[in-house]
């Protein structure tokens, strides 16, 4: 039988490309609703964003430190449900089980990606989200031991400033992306930037270790600050 979705797969995409994101009100919630804010955050992957891109030098140095393991698309579905349980940060989440079948399967279709982090084989961090073209539209993340999922971030930022993407969307600001030098640009600015992106191509380089591309990215900040 096949999947059976209260939007399909395809809707979705073509809401991404269009500048909204699907959400729930909730874990439990039956509805999804698209969301196109008047203000949206972007994380900076290089230095044409605001300030730039800003990744703390306690956290440079812990992730230099390679104290645990970082792969891409391993286990796009434990990233999920990590992401949908409740934990002592939050006691809901927005992804209920439509949005959970429906980026299973964009996942199974090549859009939706994840990003793990492992301790001794355990998954104790990560996140996911959609590319399209060169942009990237983050979704959640999330962490069960310190600096876990901002470990994550730092990898996907890597990943996206050598595959050439031009906008890594984080949707809404928080504490947590600040410290990332996320900048808010209007809904008119991100237009711009998103068909921009969707013009061009990006690349995530399946086939290339998140190790040998997140050295490479810190060296690059660390020049820029000389």
């Amino acid at each position: 039988m096949a999947d059976r979705y209260i939007y399909s797969p395809e809707t979705i995409i073509k809401a991404y490309s269009l500048g909204l994101f699907p959400m729930a009100d909730s874990h439990d919630s039956l509805d999804i609703k698209f969301y196109d804010p008047d203000r949206r955050a972007l994380i900076p992957i290089d230095h044409s964003l605001g300030r730039g891109v800003h990744i703390p030098r306690r956290l440079q140095r812990r992730v230099r430190q390679a104290p645990y393991e970082v792969t891409l698309d391993q286990d796009f579905t434990a990233v999920i449900d990590a992401c949908a349980a409740p934990s002592d940060q939050r006691t809901d989440t927005w992804i209920n089980k439509d949005i959970r079948q429906l980026y299973i399967a964009l996942h199974k279709m090549g859009f939706a990606h994840s990003i793990e982090v492992w301790s001794d084989g355990a998954l104790i961090g990560g996140l996911y989200g959609v590319a399209l073209r060169a942009a990237f539209f983050g979704e959640s993340m999330f962490s069960w031991k310190s600096d876990a999922s901002k470990i994550a971030l730092v990898h996907l930022m890597a990943r996206l400033r050598h595959g050439n993407f031009l906008l890594l969307d984080a949707q809404f600001t928080n504490d947590h992306l600040q410290q990332f030098g996320v900048t808010e640009i209007d809904r008119s600015n991100f237009q711009g930037r998103l068909a921009e992106a969707l013009a061009s191509d990006g690349d995530l380089y399946f086939d290339t270790p998140s190790a040998a591309l997140v050295m490479p990215y810190l060296d690059q900040l660390a020049k820029r600050r000389v």
